[in-house]
């Protein structure tokens, strides 16, 4: 191994960051305080675990924190437009709670991108928008034996 190469390995071992473990929490810039609030505390139920002020709530989605914030503490950015999304969230859920989700989400008026799907890379996926337009992912993971039955049956 040359001795820049030795080096640069040397210098990642080293790195600060290689302390990181986890995402503690993750903060959603919002447009619509009220709409997001009700849309991630009355239609998925999350629990509020804190309001440090009118600009920033907090729930605790298992392990992680969720915040819903107003741009502007730290940065100038402005709210993402109208119709892009921002980021994309994830929801791991046990596999019968998908259709049971897609069947809640549905009673309460969101817009499902497609009915629960069976994906070839092993999850169970249900696509739809929270009122700022971010993209929702609620899966579960299936079994290999699984996958191949309702592959089997047609679905």
């Amino acid at each position: 191994m040359s001795g820049a190469k030795r080096s640069n390995l040397s210098k990642r071992r080293r790195s600060p960051f290689r302390a990181i473990r986890r995402i503690d929490y993750s903060v959603i810039l919002v447009r619509d305080m009220a709409a997001m609030r009700r849309f991630y505390q009355d239609v998925l139920g999350f629990a509020l675990a804190r309001t440090l002020s009118p600009n920033w709530i907090e729930y605790q989605v298992g392990a992680n924190t969720l915040a819903l914030a107003r741009p502007g503490r730290l940065a100038g950015d402005k709210p993402t437009p109208k119709g892009s999304a921002s980021l994309q969230l994830a929801f791991k859920v046990p596999l019968a709670a998908v259709d049971r989700c897609a069947a809640e989400l549905t009673r309460r008026g969101v817009t499902l991108f497609e009915p629960p799907t069976d994906q070839v890379f092993g999850h169970r996926t249900l696509f739809f928008r929270d009122p700022d337009g971010n993209l929702l992912e609620i899966y579960a993971e299936i079994s290999r034996r699984k996958r191949v039955t309702r592959t089997r049956a047609g679905r």
